[in-house]
């Protein structure tokens, strides 16, 4: 682990590989499959081929950053990739209730680049999808490209709220301060208006309601320095970790890491694209001297699964490869 979080620590993983006392869990982009589940603040796990304990009452997909319009090392193919990993979607056993994607759908924000993910992400046979945007989503004139396809029915810059099945989904913007990308240390941020906004979503929910949060930039600091952090998450976890079932999907880092904090379980996605480095090692941005065989298994999907009695979320990482 690094410095900039020093109460994280590593410990010896049981007998499914996964640390069940709750703190950070870096699986990195190896194509680690493992299913976690939450239940009363504790995690439990177990490796994908294992079968769950309960029959979900629904599942759903994040996919992320699939970044339309790049067209470098590592990936000079990011539609094929993305075409792959839609492929993987429809062919589940089970169809997802929907698909969460949790930003940069594009490179540039270049409307022919929304044009070109939208007509890839058709081919969804769930039809669903809930989209937040990415730092890469923002055009010059106001996130006008984005919101013109995805913001009917949302607040400011994209926000939002739903509810399937007893879940309470918040689809949260915290990029709209940090649109020059990676690398100049600019966290994430939600915004004042935003946060009252949210205080005011969940305020006539009960604490038992499962809420599940998804925006683009981590809202737990996995290394300040590169802006994998949101400047102001603390006062938004504030109105949210007094439900007995939090978790929290992002995006932005383009690599598997977990955090579980009491009742919280903090998760991040693969890209579809391209992997970035490790935190803190090297530089970030896509590893250009990734070899091409290793490419699939850098790149990925989340299945999520909600067991109603139980009040859990499973979680299933897995790779295009």
């Amino acid at each position: 682990m690094h410095d900039d979080n020093k109460r994280v620590t590593q410990r010896q993983a049981d007998d499914d590989g996964i640390d069940r006392r709750g703190m950070l869990k870096c699986m990195a982009w190896v194509g680690t499959g493992v299913i976690w589940s939450v239940a009363g603040g504790v995690a439990t796990s177990r490796l994908l081929g294992k079968e769950p304990s309960a029959k979900p009452t629904f599942s759903f997909v994040q996919i992320s950053d699939s970044h339309l319009g790049f067209a470098r090392d590592p990936n000079k193919d990011v539609a094929a990739t993305l075409k792959q990993t839609i492929a993987k979607i429809n062919a589940l056993p089970e169809q997802p209730a929907f698909v969460l994607h949790t930003g940069d759908l594009t490179h540039l924000a270049k409307p022919e680049e929304f044009d070109a993910v939208a007509q890839l992400l058709k081919e969804v046979k769930s039809g669903t999808i809930h989209y937040v945007p990415g730092e890469h989503d923002f055009d010059s004139d106001g996130n006008k490209e984005y919101l013109n396809r995805y913001g009917k029915g949302t607040k400011g810059a994209g926000w939002y709220s739903f509810d399937h099945k007893g879940v309470h989904f918040v689809g949260l913007v915290n990029v709209a301060s940090n649109k020059s990308g990676t690398g100049d240390g600019g966290l994430g941020v939600i915004g004042k208006e935003q946060i009252a906004w949210l205080e005011k979503d969940v305020g006539g929910l009960k604490n038992s309601t499962p809420i599940v949060v998804f925006a683009h930039v981590p809202l737990w600091t996995v290394h300040e320095k590169w802006g994998w952090g949101t400047r102001d998450s603390e006062e938004a976890l504030k109105i949210l970790k007094p439900f007995g079932s939090l978790t929290v999907l992002n995006g932005h880092i383009h690599q598997v890491m977990q955090k579980v904090e009491g009742s919280v379980t903090f998760h991040t996605a693969r890209s579809t694209a391209f992997p970035q480095a490790e935190p803190g090692k090297g530089t970030p941005g896509p590893l250009r001297d990734l070899p091409a065989d290793r490419l699939k298994a850098a790149l990925g999907l989340t299945d999520i699964s909600y067991v109603e009695k139980a009040g859990t979320l499973a979680i299933v990482d897995s790779t295009i490869e």
